[in-house]
């Protein structure tokens, strides 16, 4: 864990909210996901890009963009969070809020969290809703669609329904608190950050989807083996710390629901690019943790989608997907996960 310290800005211009892209090689994306923060209806922000050695044309991009409230640092590459502290060292906000560069905001989701957080001088992180795109920006799915306030500890040991690391947005001093993203982790770093605020601090919702996640098979989330290995790390520090000391009993859904997520994940392929062996481990982990899925019609089609996938041409699996789309569709998974 690093130091975070604060910053005095020093010039005239003082920004309400500070909002933080670390990049690395977004050509394809940066355009859209910056355009999405400066037609923002809340307009008294600094934006911060961290470009992490980028070298394709993400830089020349940006410089074609000229809006005086962008700012761009260049760094060593690193993981995402120590991207998204590099860019909180530079900020002079009193809110932070941070957004993937691949990612996009509708109009008024600065406007919307901002007021939450004024109008409830309690809360510490405000978030929204969060749909899932594909890589063309087609919506995909939705993602958690909640309504907790004041103190969820309880309900994030259960699940990470914030959605994404594009989601909340912060006060500047909580941030600091809690010391910011965890830069040894290298997955599940936004899980842990709501944690440990959420340790301290209560959360306010708002109830209207504000983020897009763009879903693409070169994101951290199919990292199945790093989302495993991070995510049971954070699970086992968060049941040690002492608010956790009555709430023992939630550790078992936790793993659950889990391997829910992961064996969601682990499906979430093009035939042919599915890992048979690991998938059979997670899906059998996730049966092992919460036996009743042995009992439910998920977990036949889950075996039948990868044997599909495992013994035909993916040629064939694809068109046979796209003719009985339920075959292929696991995401039922997420609808077995225990939230309260």
């Amino acid at each position: 864990m690093n130091n975070i310290d604060n910053f005095i800005n020093i010039n005239n211009y003082t920004p309400i909210i500070t909002v933080i892209i670390p990049v690395f090689n977004g050509e394809k994306t940066i355009k859209e996901t910056i355009n999405s923060i400066l037609q923002q209806t809340f307009t008294q922000f600094e934006l911060i890009v961290i470009n992490a050695d980028s070298t394709d044309s993400t830089l020349n991009i940006i410089y074609q963009i000229k809006d005086s409230r962008i700012k761009v640092f260049s760094y060593p590459k690193a993981n995402v969070a120590v991207n998204r502290n590099r860019g909180f060292h530079h900020s002079y906000g009193e809110f932070i809020t941070f957004i993937d560069a691949d990612d996009i905001w509708t109009s008024n989701k600065l406007e919307a969290q901002y007021k939450a957080l004024v109008e409830y001088p309690e809360a510490a992180v405000a978030y929204s809703w969060t749909n899932c795109i594909d890589e063309t920006g087609k919506f995909l799915r939705k993602c958690s669609y909640v309504q907790w306030t004041g103190d969820v500890y309880h309900k994030l040991l259960l699940d990470d329904f914030i959605g994404s690391g594009s989601n909340v947005m912060i006060r500047r001093n909580a941030f600091i608190a809690v010391g910011g993203f965890n830069e040894s982790l290298s997955n599940a770093q936004d899980t842990d950050l709501w944690l440990r605020l959420a340790a301290s601090y209560h959360f306010v919702s708002i109830p209207e989807s504000q983020i897009l996640y763009r879903v693409s098979a070169q994101s951290m989330s199919s990292d199945i083996l790093g989302l495993e290995k991070s995510n049971l790390q954070v699970i086992a520090q968060a049941f040690n710390h002492k608010k956790a000391e009555t709430l023992q009993h939630l550790k078992k859904y936790s793993i659950a629901n889990l391997y829910k997520y992961l064996s969601y994940k682990v499906l979430d392929v093009p035939p042919g690019q599915q890992k048979t062996l690991q998938a059979v481990r997670v899906i059998a982990t996730a049966i092992k943790s919460d036996p009743s899925l042995a009992l439910k019609p998920i977990a036949f089609k889950a075996f039948l989608k990868l044997i599909l996938m495992t013994l035909l041409p993916p040629k064939w699996a694809r068109k046979l997907f796209a003719k009985f789309p339920r075959i292929s569709n696991t995401s039922t998974f997420l609808g077995y996960e225990k939230n309260s």
